[in-house]
């Protein structure tokens, strides 16, 4: 039986500044796909997130998570019961383009309201060491 232990290789947890956040419809191929909402079955419409992100840490961001509230017109909550948004693979240092796809309910109605952005990730990656790597 192998057992792991999982050892991040990363520094501390770097905050992300994340600002001129919008929204646009998917076109091309990101719009392939965006049909269902959550996992339901219900009718879907695609969204990309854009907006800039600030990385003053002076080095390269991975996996940064993106937390934020998304509302619809109506101040009804598009991911109820969840804060993350989504993910930015990487971050360079200094400030750089962002964007996250995401599906809203084609019920729930125009404009959407984006809330409380904020993102954090590693300055380095986070990787699995198994524990038959260290019995060497």
């Amino acid at each position: 039986m192998t057992s792991f232990i999982i050892a991040p290789q990363a520094s501390a947890l770097t905050s992300i500044e994340l600002f001129d956040l919008d929204y646009e419809l998917c076109t091309g191929d990101k719009a392939q796909g965006g049909g269902v909402s959550s996992g339901s079955l219900r009718p879907a419409s695609c969204f990309l997130i854009i907006g800039k992100a600030e990385n003053t840490s002076g080095k390269p961001v991975v996996d940064a998570d993106v937390y934020g509230r998304i509302y619809d017109a109506n101040h009804n909550p598009i991911m109820a019961n969840r804060s993350r948004v989504g993910g930015i693979l990487y971050v360079p240092p200094g400030v750089s383009d962002f964007q996250i796809r995401i599906s809203v309910p084609t019920t729930q109605p125009t404009p959407l309201i984006l809330d409380k952005f904020k993102a954090s990730g590693f300055t380095g990656k986070v990787r699995p060491y198994y524990y038959d790597d260290f019995q060497r």
